[in-house]
């Protein structure tokens, strides 16, 4: 599975992982993250992300 790094802060999405508290399965591929997402450390768009 990929990770994806916010480009601003360097915060990281890990899909194996997914993102819980904003309720995103484990195992949520990046193109499946909704397009409205925005970073949770620094409030970036998602096209702010970048694959690591």
């Amino acid at each position: 599975m990929d990770k994806y790094i916010c480009t601003l802060c360097g915060y990281e999405y890990a899909e194996e992982a997914g993102l819980s508290e904003e309720g995103i399965e484990p195992g949520t591929k990046w193109e499946d993250v909704p397009e409205d997402f925005v970073c949770p450390a620094c409030g970036a768009p998602k096209d702010m992300f970048v694959k690591s």
